[in-house]
């Protein structure tokens, strides 16, 4: 029944839309809802059992005549007609051999040779089982329009002394607005409030509630849980996290899988060949049947078209992928699209970033390590030169600064060198903060490195002088030991360590989590040249988890890219193929097991469609399946193949 997805396209078998993306899904007025949906069927259905009545028990003769072409044809049109006016209208757009010209033939073809009850029975259950498959696409697609119904539409701004309510998209980034308990809030900001609690569910699939403090960022899309908190609007309403995500959803369906891609093409294939059969049946016997009757082999024509739909395929696959979208983003886990879904299926190989990846990102520092002879304010320059750097190194020597009351100047000529440090001017002296590569790279010696070597050591130079270096260790996140652990169970074969930190670090890493391999001091672009290495290994489809600037490249190289989404950056997430809105490491997991149910599911679908429909073609052409069954492998595989499609809800 292909216009069971007019929900989000106008016909699935209007091929010159197939490919278009979703349009904005809004709730359908529930106004005559009933009526409307089941008033045709429920009088055409009325109307053929007194016919059969009439006919069968009570032996009304005038039924096989004019009186009952009469009856039968009161009784097809309020389900006949609008399926023939569909067929009309895609005849006039070019498209002609879609399901409404299939069934419009058959079921005239079936007055035309006097078995109107059939006629009426093959369009009208055709009509109920397209009603309950609308039901059944509604609710698979339940949890993905929670999703964009969530936007708020109004944001309380304050503007002259005054509160103004306004649509989101009419607030300016750095205006205030406030946010009451219970309500939504609309865009992103930070926290004006001293400290507020809040429900991120929207955005990370968990609801386990957060608190924000004074300068903490809160995202679109959370619901304030505490009382009235104020917020700094930080990013536009176009490019908050709430949109962000909606976005990807509705941009999803425009990426297929391979196997939704065949089918599709398939079906436009696959149409008209069966019509040109369907006539070859009704003619060809005529030259080796001996006693060759029209209206029998005409029969067995119509009941070939009517079994031959490709409904059930057309449908289904492409909403076992809509079901797989939906589950992920309950989960917090957004795929960009149905093909992601199904290459993740195939990924043996997973490569990690580590901070922010499999490591919490929150350093401290744990010790301050002077030189012999070093500049008096040597920590108060490297916490400037960092204060304005993002990077968690950076926010915890800054902080480490401001609780030992170190004075924090503005800094000049600022340069960030990709996976190594900070150059520029602080006061007037030339201060250069990074790992041991940089200092390198400025010909400035540094000091062993022989203690801490699970700690990251961020070295300290001003005026090319080197005055001593900064201890700074993370933590690892709560649920990486389980990631790991989930992902052996999914059969990844190998996990590598990818970090831009130091090699000491990282093999430490690795060997508490007991993964197959590591590699530290890299570079983006040294990470980009191991990627490629791993990928020119036979039989190998690699997936790496990242989260920074620096992982653009590699994630973009992967043959599925995954970004941490609640602490990852912009650039990640706009590069990667699947974005994990929890920061969860376990998530991954979860991701690659959605995939391969989705892919089951899928591949069910195309075996009993294909399966069941070939048996009664078959029995049709040999005369041995009417009408019903018929209806059966046309209308009963497609509902059969749509709820098996929403499974995948109950499972994840």
């Amino acid at each position: 029944m292909l216009t069971t997805e007019k929900t989000y396209k106008d016909s699935c078998c209007d091929n010159s839309r197939a490919d278009e993306a979703p349009r904005e899904l809004k709730p359908t007025p529930p106004r005559n809802e009933f009526f409307s949906t089941w008033g045709p069927s429920i009088f055409s259905f009325v109307m053929l059992v007194l016919g059969l009545v009439g006919e069968y028990f009570f032996h009304i003769s005038q039924f096989s005549d004019l009186p009952g072409l009469a009856w039968y044809a009161v009784a097809y049109l309020p389900v006949g007609l609008p399926v023939l006016v569909k067929g009309w209208k895609s005849i006039l757009k070019g498209d002609v051999f879609t399901e409404f010209f299939l069934m419009g033939i058959a079921t005239l073809g079936a007055f035309a040779i006097g078995e109107y009850p059939e006629a009426v029975a093959v369009m009208l259950f055709y009509t109920i089982g397209e009603s309950l498959q609308h039901k059944a696409v509604s609710r698979a697609r339940k949890n993905i329009q929670a999703l964009l119904d969530m936007r708020p539409d109004l944001a309380h701004v304050h503007r002259k002394g005054n509160v103004i309510p306004v649509s989101p998209e009419a607030v300016a980034v750095g205006e205030t607005i406030e946010v009451k308990a219970g309500e939504r809030v609309p865009l992103d900001g930070i926290m004006v409030t001293e400290h507020g609690s809040f429900n991120p569910a929207a955005i990370t699939g968990e609801s386990r509630p957060i608190t924000r403090r004074k300068e903490g960022e809160v995202l679109a899309g959370m619901i304030n849980l505490d009382s009235l908190v104020l917020l700094k609007v930080i990013r536009p309403f176009q490019e908050s996290s709430l949109s962000k995500i909606f976005k990807a959803i509705q941009e999803a369906a425009s990426r297929k899988a391979k196997p939704e891609q065949f089918i599709r093409k398939f079906a436009r294939i696959y149409t008209p060949i069966v019509t040109f059969m369907a006539i070859g049946l009704a003619l060809l016997p005529y030259f080796w049947v001996d006693d060759y009757q029209f209206r029998e082999w005409l029969y067995r024509a119509l009941v070939f078209l009517v079994i031959s739909c490709p409904c059930a395929l057309v449908i289904s696959i492409p909403l076992g992928y809509f079901g797989g979208i939906g589950a992920a983003s309950r989960n917090g886990i957004l795929f960009k699209g149905s093909n992601y879904l199904d290459l993740i299926t195939k990924v043996n190989t997973v490569v990690m970033d580590k901070t922010g990846t499999l490591t919490k990102g929150v350093f401290e520092v744990q010790k301050v390590h002077a030189s012999d002879t070093p500049h008096a304010d040597w920590l108060a320059l490297a916490a400037s030169l960092e204060s304005k750097s993002s990077h968690p190194i950076a926010k915890a020597i800054t902080s480490f600064a401001k609780k030992t009351n170190k004075p924090v100047f503005l800094p000049q000529k600022l340069q960030e060198v990709s996976g190594k440090g900070l150059t520029g001017l602080v006061e007037g002296h030339k201060v250069v903060v990074g790992n041991a590569v940089l200092m390198r790279d400025n010909g400035i010696h540094t000091e062993s490195e022989t203690d801490h070597e699970s700690s990251t050591i961020i070295h300290v130079a001003v005026d090319e002088k080197y005055c001593g270096r900064i201890i700074i260790a993370d933590e690892i996140k709560q649920d990486t030991q389980q990631a790991i652990g989930d992902l052996r169970k999914t059969g990844i074969k190998s996990i590598f360590l990818f970090s831009g930190d130091r090699d000491a670090v990282t093999q430490a890493l690795v060997k508490e989590l007991k993964l197959d391999k590591g590699y530290g001091d890299l570079l983006p672009e040294q990470k980009v040249a191991r990627l490629e290495a791993l990928k020119r290994a036979k039989d190998r489809t690699v997936a790496f988890v990242g989260d920074g600037i620096n992982d653009g490249p590699v994630l973009a190289l992967a043959d599925v890219g995954i970004a941490m989404g609640g602490m990852g950056s912009d650039l990640a997430i706009e590069t990667a193929d699947v974005v994990i809105q929890t920061d969860q490491p376990s998530k991954i997991a979860v991701a690659m097991r959605i995939g391969k149910a989705t892919k089951a599911i899928v591949w069910q679908n195309i075996s009993m469609a294909f399966g069941v429909k070939l048996l009664v073609l078959v029995l049709g052409a040999g005369g041995i399946a009417g009408m019903w069954e018929a209806v059966f492998a046309d209308v009963g595989v497609a509902l059969l193949a749509i709820l098996n499609a929403v499974r995948i809800n109950k499972h994840f």
